[in-house]
């Protein structure tokens, strides 16, 4: 049986590692991007990213974003609703060097724009197997149950 709440507490953890991911709105494929996911702990319905006015997310809608662990040991894709976020102290929460660097003019820059995604449902993978199952797997034995554990549907 799929251990869903351990599932989504390690997706949240490799996503805090590394929190890089590509974002695209449902409706237009080309519009696909990689981002970097601004997280709050205590925020575990939504994910924020710096964006530029000027660009096609910055319309909102539907979007998928899909991820993978920097060490390749969970995989995501998960689907939410892109709007602007209207809350200064968000955008303060989340102002660093790192995002300043993309905006000349700072955070009063005209084509600044921090997007909120409501988040909707997902699918996790884990591809962390550990010792004795990768040790079946080279040995040719049938994994598909195995990995049927290591995966959930779930809403974030």
């Amino acid at each position: 049986m799929t251990d869903t709440k351990a599932l989504k507490h390690k997706f949240w953890k490799a996503l805090d590692d590394s929190p890089f991911v590509f974002l695209q709105q449902d409706t237009d494929p080309a519009t696909a991007v990689p981002m970097t996911a601004q997280l709050d702990k205590d925020a575990n319905h939504a994910i924020w990213f710096f964006g530029r006015r000027s660009s096609a997310l910055a319309k909102g809608g539907p979007v998928t974003a899909t991820f993978a662990a920097k060490d390749h040991e969970m995989f995501a894709r998960f689907n939410g609703v892109l709007s602007e976020e209207p809350s200064r102290e968000r955008l303060e929460q989340f102002w660093g060097k790192p995002v300043e660097a993309w905006y000349p003019q700072g955070k009063q820059d005209p084509e600044l724009i921090l997007l909120r995604m409501d988040l909707g449902q997902a699918e996790l993978w884990n591809s962390d197997l550990g010792f004795l199952d990768t040790a079946r797997m080279l040995f040719g034995f049938d994994m598909l149950d195995e990995a049927k554990d290591e995966h959930a549907e779930t809403m974030l």
